[in-house]
């Protein structure tokens, strides 16, 4: 079996890493930036951090921030007509997954406009040019967009996420600051760091996980357990450790793939607009008691990596559970709920049908029927 690793090409880390990026510009040769982030990060002067560096060194751009949430279609060929309207010729994208989803979707199209009807870049797209060079800038720890070749886009005629894989929309550059971290509010800080260790788990018990990124899983599940919840706190150390661990997660699972967790909670944001990494917190113990007996001794290093003493000690059941617990903890301890009001039984069937087609389900260790999906969507009913 031939396992494959893409990452950036550069990729920049730590307090004042934002500064590089005119830098890089300069040398890339760009000479109009389509700068994309989202309204509430413009509003709040996130955005600004980084274009403040721009006019200061007369770097010339355009600002688009027509992004929901949840990218939808639209957004994303609003993007495309913004960028080509601008006559940009290289991206810059800041924010979260949303940001980075809706540029990453742009820069393929520009690139490859036979698909720009958004929809036939679904699964494993066949692009044949790479996407608009783009820096990427998060402002959240933990989608890892700016290293994943993966991006999700919301279909709301369909009521459906779609997920795209495609090696030709990884970003050049990746810069993760954590100053530019430091402004998310407890929630989102607590929801994205949980979607950052369900990256973690997922990649490190999927069917292709492999030694290279066995290694990333597990470091990165330790810098999460570490960190989270000073991160929420928004101490400094902790925003640091969660910039890290979230990156090296998106490292490994971009490249590897993730299960049912991710496919369920895809279908959650779908049909109730949950943010992505609250569905992910709620589904990731249910999901880890339903892989457990599929994933030989993982979950013991997942435990140990998680910060449980004596692993070594206990018995296979033992350290299983105590990997449940310690994620149940961490997640009770950032303030993630157990349930989700908006979920009916008789919303069940097409919650359990839309799971078992999204993109994230076939690397699950444990093959699912409709009715186990069902049940553990019953499991986060209030």
């Amino acid at each position: 079996m031939v396992n494959r690793i893409v990452l950036n090409t550069v990729s920049y880390h730590g307090k004042g890493a934002i500064e590089e990026i005119p830098g890089i510009a300069q040398r890339e040769g760009f000479h109009k930036i389509f700068v994309c982030s989202d309204p509430d990060l413009v509003k709040f002067g996130v955005t600004a951090k980084v274009t403040d560096l721009l006019e200061k060194a007369g770097i010339d751009y355009t600002l688009y921030s027509e992004i929901k949430p949840n990218p939808t279609i639209k957004n994303v060929q609003d993007g495309v007509k913004a960028y080509q309207e601008a006559g940009a010729d290289s991206i810059i994208a800041i924010g979260g997954g949303s940001s980075m989803d809706t540029a990453k979707a742009v820069g393929i199209i520009i690139k490859n406009p036979e698909f720009a009807d958004v929809r036939s870049l679904e699964g494993v797209a066949p692009t044949k040019h790479h996407a608009v060079k783009t820096i990427a800038v998060p402002t959240t720890a933990g989608t890892a967009a700016e290293v994943t070749i993966n991006y999700v886009i919301t279909d709301p005629e369909k009521v459906r996420k779609f997920v795209c894989v495609d090696e030709h929309d990884i970003p050049a550059y990746a810069v993760i600051d954590p100053d530019m971290m430091s402004s998310m509010p407890r929630g989102l800080t607590a929801s994205t760091g949980m979607d950052a260790l369900t990256h973690a788990i997922e990649g490190y018990t999927t069917k292709g996980a492999w030694e290279m990124t066995d290694m990333m899983h597990i470091e990165a599940i330790r810098l999460i357990a570490e960190n989270l919840r000073q991160a929420v706190e928004n101490e400094p150390k902790g925003r640091a450790g969660m910039a890290l661990g979230q990156y090296i997660a998106g490292m490994g699972f971009s490249n590897v793939g993730l299960g049912i967790d991710h496919a369920m909670a895809h279908t959650l944001s779908a049909h109730y607009d949950t943010p992505h990494g609250v569905a992910c917190a709620m589904l990731l113990p249910i999901s880890m008691e339903f892989n457990k007996e599929y994933t030989g001794t993982r979950l013991r290093e997942v435990a140990r990596a998680m910060g449980v003493k004596d692993v070594d000690s206990m018995s296979q059941e033992e350290y299983r559970t105590a990997a449940i617990d310690a994620v149940k903890k961490l997640s009770a301890d950032v303030g993630i709920p157990a349930t989700l009001d908006k979920i009916k039984e008789e919303d069940l069937d097409q919650l359990a049908d839309d799971a078992l087609k999204d993109a994230c389900y076939p690397g699950n260790p444990r093959e699912a029927t409709h009715d186990q999906v069902k049940e553990l969507f019953r499991k986060i009913m209030a």
